[in-house]
């Protein structure tokens, strides 16, 4: 897991719940930080925009600490990313097949 990934979603946490970021680990589980069920929803919009991805609702329900919440928006970034990655190499592909039929 990227460091620069848990410092970033810690750091959402702290700006959400107006916590100082020290006082947050990734040990720290949900109920520790006093995040209820209307605060995980704020956070989940929280990182659904610091990360441009989606969290499905199944993948929400289970998280209830600050490493669940890192492995799953890491794993939500990686399959972002894939997609973006597959979309470009699709377009690329349309790209060079439309120039290679014009000549």
């Amino acid at each position: 897991m990227p460091e620069d990934l848990a410092s970033r979603v810690i750091a959402v946490i702290a700006k959400t719940q107006r916590l100082d970021p020290a006082s947050i680990t990734l040990e720290s589980t949900f109920a520790e930080l006093k995040i209820d069920s209307l605060d995980g929803i704020n956070l989940l919009f929280a990182f659904e925009s610091e990360f441009n991805i989606s969290i499905p609702d199944e993948e929400a329900k289970r998280l209830t600490s600050v490493r669940e919440a890192v492995d799953g928006v890491s794993k939500l970034v990686a399959a972002s990313e894939a997609a973006a990655g597959a979309t470009r190499d699709e377009t690329s592909g349309a790209t060079a097949g439309a120039t290679r039929e014009a000549e």
